[in-house]
């Protein structure tokens, strides 16, 4: 009789098999760069609203200093994602740019913590959204330059695990530094920032593309407008994640004061609630990718939509804190967690094999757009609604203004679903 193997043992060569793979060790090496980013923007959007809150009543003003990270991710990546295209340098194209960005992105993070004035605080957020802008499109832009089309999704699934884990990371322990010492958190950011951000710029190798091709500067400017005017499928996306990153960038901006102010909780309650955000977050990221591959990408968007919006919408019902809401709130993370993760994946899959810089730039600017939009209509609901909604102080009206956005985007998803069955039925998506 053969000796049966235990769980384990069945495990163990699938994982030797994955981390041999040239492909998954580098969408690993690829992640430790989304972990930096995350870090560091998770930490400035959850943690400098308090700190500016102690200059200004406002939370109109404390939204709009926020939301100026969507001026720059507008207008940066327009650029930056086109140059990169034609960049042709010994270190590649992509990488020279997340090079230049590393120091910028690093002092400004530390900075925040010194400067002891609203304007102070605000220029130095206003550097360090300039630099991270110019390492996230070419960062992005790596992916499907160096990754097979079957690893998108996977890929896509790797990266948010890292995300899941530094959002974690920089909302529970941010939470608990901040009672220690202010200056902690901005510090561990900044620090975080340039070891895993630079560790991709040293572990990466971008193949030659062939002699440098020099394009005019309105060359480079018009690439977008090429792009979206020929590309009927990466319009479709740029609107839905326009919605969806507006919705994100709102949450994670009040989220916070939403606890402590709106329900009276202390800050450890945040903490928690916070820590259940980013399970449920991991948990998607581990578990989307593969129910992407069984039922398309698309599919699952779509499905995990619902439940986000409707449970962004039984949020702002809540007038006290109850400790079951833990158990609500996992889900309804997991959903928002999976459409984030297979966002990116679906666009590489029904894109174009070429301006591959151009289309990343240009779904970065969306999340600029979001940016803008997201901190000021919350910002704004919370300031109108306050007289009306007075036992969580205006609040509660964060969340089902957050959740137009993303029933907005439903119908666009769809339209993206019915392209990727058209093209997975076809095979690889043709170059333009």
């Amino acid at each position: 009789m053969p000796r049966r193997r235990t769980a384990l043992q069945l495990v163990e060569p699938d994982v030797e098999l994955f981390l041999e793979s040239p492909a998954n060790r580098l969408a690993w090496s690829l992640g430790l760069g989304a972990f930096g980013l995350a870090w560091s923007i998770t930490t400035v959007a959850a943690y400098l609203p308090p700190m500016l809150g102690t200059f200004t009543d406002s939370s109109t003003l404390v939204g709009l200093v926020l939301a100026a990270e969507g001026v720059f991710a507008f207008f940066v990546p327009l650029l930056v994602g086109p140059m990169s295209d034609a960049t042709v340098l010994p270190l590649g194209r992509r990488r020279p740019f997340m090079l230049l960005a590393l120091g910028p992105m690093a002092v400004s993070l530390s900075l925040v913590a010194f400067v002891h004035s609203f304007i102070g605080i605000a220029l130095a957020l206003f550097a360090f959204f300039f630099a991270y802008y110019i390492y996230e499109p070419p960062y992005r832009g790596l992916y499907p330059d160096l990754l097979p089309d079957t690893y998108f999704g996977r890929a896509q699934g790797i990266q948010h695990l890292f995300r899941g884990a530094a959002l974690g990371g920089a909302l529970v322990g941010g939470g608990f530094l901040l009672d220690v010492w202010e200056p902690f958190p901005f510090l561990l950011a900044a620090g975080i920032t340039l070891l895993f951000c630079g560790a991709v710029v040293l572990l990466v190798r971008e193949p030659p593309v062939g002699p440098p091709q020099y394009q005019r500067l309105r060359t480079f400017l018009a690439a977008p407008l090429r792009v979206v005017a020929r590309e009927r499928n990466v319009r479709y996306f740029l609107v839905a994640n326009t919605a969806w990153e507006a919705t994100f960038a709102g949450m994670r901006t009040f989220v916070v004061l939403y606890i402590l102010k709106g329900l009276g909780q202390p800050l450890y309650v945040s903490s928690t609630v916070l820590a259940v955000v980013a399970a449920g977050y991991v948990v998607a990221a581990a578990l989307a990718t593969r129910f992407g591959d069984h039922w398309g990408l698309g599919n699952v968007i779509l499905g995990a939509s619902v439940v986000y919006a409707l449970g962004l919408l039984g949020a702002g019902l809540a007038t006290t804190w109850h400790w079951w809401f833990y158990g609500v709130i996992f889900p309804v993370a997991m959903a928002g967690g999976t459409v984030m993760t297979l966002a990116w994946a679906l666009l590489f899959k029904v894109s174009p094999s070429t301006d591959r810089g151009t289309v990343t730039g240009l779904a970065t600017t969306t999340k600029g757009i979001g940016l803008i939009i997201g901190p000021l209509a919350a910002g704004a609901a919370i300031d109108i609604m306050s007289p009306y909604l007075e036992s969580t102080r205006g609040y509660a009206a964060v969340w089902p203004v957050m959740a137009i956005p993303v029933l907005a985007a439903i119908p666009f998803v769809i339209r993206l679903t019915e392209a990727e069955t058209r093209l997975t039925g076809r095979g690889r998506r043709p170059a333009a």
